[in-house]
């Protein structure tokens, strides 16, 4: 076999986001964009802010020496401290520049962790349901995958099993709100009792289990709702988070990793991410990105778009008799299947030009999920299609 067999075994598992939206390009083709209703990937349709477009042309006019040149691999010291300034004001901690490292987006950031923190063998809790890649990504670094549902009803997390979960070789817990694929943010209460688990833990027999929280969604929450810090409720964590999706800039790979100051082990975490970073190939962030978004800490998309669009797939789609979890944020709906087998549904939706993504590909069957980063032409065209679709399943609201 020309590749390794794990990865081809990894191939033929893998991501039904990347499978589904595949098919939707052939589709396109062949039915033409209009006619194709595609809700598969969570790939920003909004533009950055204002003020990353005068950035970016107020650079470019006024170049700096030597801005493409290597840096520290953690990244700019002047970037670092305004990531830092930013999670100070958001947590009520002190966090400096040396907690903060820049990474190659979330995605990288993750990676950086994991080979950080595990050996071979250990277990990392991740809760169903979870984003497609993470199995992938812990499996990079030798680790052992362990899932756990969510509450069934609401996705908020079941403290309980969680801490059941816990063995002698479990080295992190990783969670993500807002939640990809739910769109649920996990409330104050529920991460601090989290937090109270793993340091009964660490008292007990002296184990250290991080919670990696994964953050790239954080400012887009709806409803006035606010996405806790982390940081003030469990004392061994880390945050992971990309600029993709709240600066619209998913192509420019850019984000960080930054360790809770109240972690004992907080310095000597950061030393080995540092050397992580660099040996996984990443080196550094990319320098150009870096310099934009340290004078964008307090820019967002204007998520009043996204919730617009929520609000108009969420009353549409209960009318027609599918159930689902309203999201607190991020841009997901996660509905239940009104079949059975949500594969056979994700199949039956895509011959009305429909494409999704099954729950499966999410840890949990049963469900699927739309993507409503789409412009809102798509999402109202696409109405017809779906009342089709809840007709030939007989479905039917309930009052």
């Amino acid at each position: 076999m020309a590749i390794a067999n794990k990865i081809a075994s990894h191939i033929s598992k893998s991501s039904w986001i990347r499978k589904m939206f595949e098919e939707g390009e052939r589709m396109r083709q062949e039915l033409g964009a209009d006619n194709v209703y595609d809700f598969t990937l969570g790939n920003p349709d909004v533009e950055p802010p204002a003020a990353f477009q005068r950035e970016l042309l107020a650079l470019a006019q006024n170049p700096l020496p030597g801005m493409h040149r290597y840096m520290n691999n953690a990244g700019y010291a002047d970037t670092r401290s305004a990531v830092a300034d930013k999670l100070s004001r958001n947590s009520g901690l002190k966090v400096s520049a040396d907690h903060v490292i820049m990474t190659c987006g979330a995605g990288g950031a993750l990676n950086v962790v994991l080979k950080t923190i595990l050996n071979p063998g250990e277990e990392v809790i991740i809760l169903a349901p979870f984003f497609v890649e993470y199995k992938f990504y812990i499996d990079n670094h030798g680790g052992v995958p362990v899932e756990v549902w969510t509450d069934h009803e609401t996705f908020q997390l079941d403290i309980a099993a969680i801490e059941s979960a816990i063995t002698p070789k479990t080295r992190a817990i990783l969670i993500c709100s807002p939640n990809n694929p739910t769109g649920v943010i996990y409330p104050a209460e529920s991460l601090r009792q989290l937090g109270e688990v793993v340091k009964r833990v660490y008292k007990r027999n002296g184990h250290l289990i991080y919670v990696i929280s994964d953050e790239p969604y954080a400012r887009i929450a709806y409803d006035s709702k606010q996405v806790p810090n982390i940081f003030p409720l469990v004392e061994s964590s880390i945050i992971v988070t990309s600029h993709s999706k709240d600066l619209a800039l998913p192509g420019e790979r850019i984000g960080y990793l930054a360790a809770n100051p109240r972690m004992d082990t907080a310095m000597q975490f950061i030393e080995g991410a540092v050397f992580s970073n660099r040996v996984l190939g990443f080196v550094n962030a990319p320098a150009l990105m870096q310099r934009l978004v340290a004078k964008l800490q307090d820019e967002s998309v204007d998520i009043a778009d996204y919730q617009a669009k929520r609000d108009l797939l969420v009353t549409s789609l209960t009318s027609l008799g599918f159930e689902m979890v309203t999201p607190d944020g991020a841009f997901y709906l996660f509905p239940k299947s009104p079949l059975a087998d949500d594969v056979e549904f994700v199949k039956l939706a895509q011959k009305h030009q429909i494409l999704l993504v099954p729950g499966a590909g999410f840890g949990a069957p049963g469900y699927f999920r739309i993507a409503y980063c789409v412009d809102k032409g798509v999402i109202e065209r696409s109405l017809p299609a779906w009342r089709e679709l809840a007709r030939e399943l007989k479905l039917t609201a309930k009052s």
